[in-house]
């Protein structure tokens, strides 16, 4: 083969990794932020990168757009391992017209997103653009659609995951929301579908890309980021290390990492964790990192509604997914947020294979006007359907308070859960004590002479029946009741026991979720 040729090559393909050349790379840099290159080198293990469709252009001819030809037209596509694990990856290139996505830069991820179902391996998005190519008209929605419409049809069979590290506006928010998990990066990533501009000529507001669409207000208001990231870096590390929580489809189980932590540890510190006070706080994070192996727990949604914990641990080696009512935030009450967040996270969980372990310190749905207003009744029906609806390994351990329907929502023995199991602490009932005595003994009460007393009275006598874990150990209700220290070698039994478990839905197209 002449040299020239070969040279050719090597020339065209310089020049692709340069996108739109060495000054917009060094204006990207001067952001804080990363080429679309270099966060590819820094997501996938090393060397491991193979790009596909390098050398594409697109095809407009329209408003001067043939005088100015990128190889590679904004985006860089292609596949890796993370470690050792194929996923396949798009990176958009802010430095070829803002990263906007034409119909040759749309049909670039359609390719990956294609054979990435086809293999069975998960798809990461890292977005940085200014949107749809305007040039191109409907052609570059048309692409959007051709996206989204692959984002749907992937849910729930390879896992999607989205970073956003630069602008994502209008159409382009909708890829990022139908993915699994939306990572955002501080002050240099936003996510709106109407810009500060267009805010202030429709409703008269005045705010900023940071408070409309930023990483803090969407992992703090919005619920949309599920992380809000330092920086770019963190970022892109958070990504790799929830890689090795889950498996690669819906086929697959999670991955087993190998720990030198006993599963059959014994931890004393929880026997005394639960404060005497029925009505004091304590932090469930703490006893998570005191059950979990090498007390290594990946939260996710920290930042959003807090009373509800979510996020991945290992117990015995076993991937699992915790969900745990959080007595610190709102004594754990169930609310709006709380209850979509979760059934969320048991949705994914459920379709990825990944067991669910369950903590629960919960005194009820919160009450009032706006909760009931905003939804209460279909929020928190969307985790009773999650949890109804799993079939994974599903295993629950009351640590204090179960209290009314809440009871029956956090995976109750009731709704196929597969080990119950509850501490000396916990007390089940349909309300808390107070409440309960004022309702039952009403006229008894209304009649006593001093009926702060007589509340007293009554409100020991149903702490002392109610209050405890055995009435519903009796009935089954809960398999068994523990030492609070023992919690880790239960649920590593019981992942052992449920390692082959197999659970089956009736036969239909699809439930319909109260959404």
């Amino acid at each position: 083969m002449p040299k020239d040729k070969i040279q050719q090559l090597k020339d065209l393909k310089e020049q692709a990794k340069l996108g739109g050349g060495q000054q917009r790379i060094d204006d990207q840099h001067k952001k804080g932020k990363l080429t679309a290159r270099e966060r590819i080198d820094l997501l996938l293990d090393k060397n491991s990168f193979v790009e596909t469709d390098m050398l594409v252009e697109h095809r407009s001819h329209d408003f001067g757009l043939e005088k100015q030809k990128f190889l590679g037209d904004g985006v860089v596509t292609g596949s890796g391992t993370i470690e050792g694990r194929l996923v396949f990856v798009f990176s958009q290139d802010f430095t070829v017209f803002g990263g906007s996505l034409s119909e040759a830069h749309a049909e670039k991820i359609c390719k990956i997103m294609d054979r990435a179902m086809k293999v069975g391996a998960p798809v990461i998005g890292l977005n940085d653009s200014g949107g749809a190519r305007i040039q191109e008209g409907v052609v570059s929605l048309g692409g959007y659609a051709d996206i989204f419409l692959r984002n749907t049809l992937a849910s729930g069979v390879v896992p999607q995951i989205s970073a956003v590290m630069g602008p994502c506006a209008g159409g382009a928010v909708y890829s990022p929301a139908i993915t699994d998990f939306v990572f955002m990066v501080k002050n240099t990533s936003y996510m709106y579908v109407t810009g500060p501009n267009v805010v202030k000529t429709v409703t008269h507001e005045t705010v900023t890309h940071e408070e409309l669409g930023g990483a803090v207000t969407h992992a703090t208001k919005s619920g949309v980021a599920h992380f809000a990231c330092e920086n770019e870096v963190d970022c892109i590390l958070r990504i790799r290390k929830l890689f090795s929580f889950i498996p690669s489809n819906n086929m697959d189980d999670p991955p087993i990492k190998l720990t030198q932590d006993d599963p059959n540890r014994r931890e004393e510190k929880l026997n005394t964790i639960i404060p005497d006070n029925p009505n004091k706080p304590y932090d469930i994070k703490d006893v998570i990192h005191l059950i979990v192996d090498d007390s290594d727990f990946f939260e996710v949604h920290e930042l959003y509604a807090q009373n509800i914990i979510v996020g991945f641990a290992r117990i015995g080696g076993y991937s699992v997914g915790i969900i745990a009512n959080q007595p610190a935030v709102l004594a754990g009450v169930l609310d709006n947020d709380s209850s979509i967040k979760g059934a969320r996270f048991v949705r994914f969980c459920d379709a990825f294979n990944i067991p669910l372990v369950v903590f629960e310190d919960v005194p009820g749905f919160l009450p009032g006007t706006e909760q009931e207003w905003r939804g209460i009744i279909k929020n928190g029906a969307k985790l009773l359907y999650a949890f109804c609806e799993a079939t994974v390994p599903k295993i629950t351990v009351i640590t204090r308070k179960a209290y009314g329907g809440a009871y029956d929502v956090m995976n109750s023995k009731h709704i196929r859960g597969d080990f119950n199991f509850g501490w000396p602490t916990a007390e089940i009932a349909v309300m808390g004590p107070k409440g309960a005595v004022e309702i039952i003994f009403k006229k008894e009460i209304e009649k006593a002479k001093d009926k702060e007393v007589a509340i007293q009275k009554k409100e020991e006598d149903f702490k002392e029946k109610f209050a405890n874990p055995y009435i519903a150990a009796a009935r089954g209700y809960l398999d068994d009741v523990i030492e609070p220290s023992e919690t880790r070698l239960h649920l590593y039994r019981g992942l052992k026991i449920l390692e082959n478990k197999v659970d089956l839905n009736p036969k239909k197209k699809h439930g319909n979720i109260p959404l």
